[in-house]
């Protein structure tokens, strides 16, 4: 078994079942798997929150170097410091659309921003201990001097306020803790690092 990669037979699934569905799925899994030794480890069961596809997109102004980002309510942070997350655009993947298409929707439904160069960043799963989810992000140019408001589907409870910021203005949030989830730090430090090669690349 190479180190962190599956091949056929190193796990086996016992059994799965469906324990809740909701807007989301909960699943019980009992398995085996391979051990680093070679050989087959014993049986446990996990708990798998099961959730579609995300795709999230950081929308840059290729003339300023300003970032869109925004804010919005979120009951798995409604315990800490800051319930009101300060976010890149992101929604979930339904059956039949592609990546590309949730980033641009999503960007128009929530930051009434309209977009159309993409480009794909990663795609990384924000915890894996527990959740099969997978985040596919993607940077995006627009020009964001009209960008601004509050948006979002207000039959789905959605209500998101659009902030425009430097990248400083941002790594400074990101130091202080104000930026605190997964896919905005990332989205961030991975701007930080690739913003002159951007510059270049559309044209500014």
């Amino acid at each position: 078994m190479n180190h962190g990669e599956s091949e056929s037979g190193d796990i086996e699934v016992i059994q799965r079942d469906t324990v809740f569905q909701g807007f989301y799925r909960l699943d019980r899994v009992r398995l085996k798997h391979r051990q680093f030794d070679g050989s087959m480890g014993p049986e446990i069961s996990r708990e798998l929150f099961v959730r579609p596809h995300a795709v999230g997109v950081l929308v840059i102004d290729p003339e300023t170097s300003e970032l869109l980002l925004i804010e919005q309510f979120r009951v798995g942070a409604m315990a800490d410091k800051y319930p009101w997350q300060i976010e890149v655009v992101a929604g979930l993947v339904e059956p039949g659309e592609s990546l590309e298409a949730v980033a641009i929707r999503e960007t128009v439904e929530e930051a009434g921003v309209a977009i159309s160069e993409l480009e794909k960043v990663f795609e990384f799963m924000p915890s894996a201990g527990g959740s099969d989810e997978r985040f596919t992000l993607f940077v995006a140019p627009a020009n964001l001097s009209r960008a601004g408001g509050v948006h979002g589907v207000v039959e789905e409870g959605e209500n998101i306020r659009v902030t425009v910021v430097s990248l400083n203005q941002a790594l400074q949030w990101l130091a202080q803790g104000r930026i605190n989830n997964a896919p905005c730090m990332l989205a961030v430090q991975w701007y930080a690092a690739n913003r002159d090669r951007l510059k270049k690349k559309w044209g500014k």
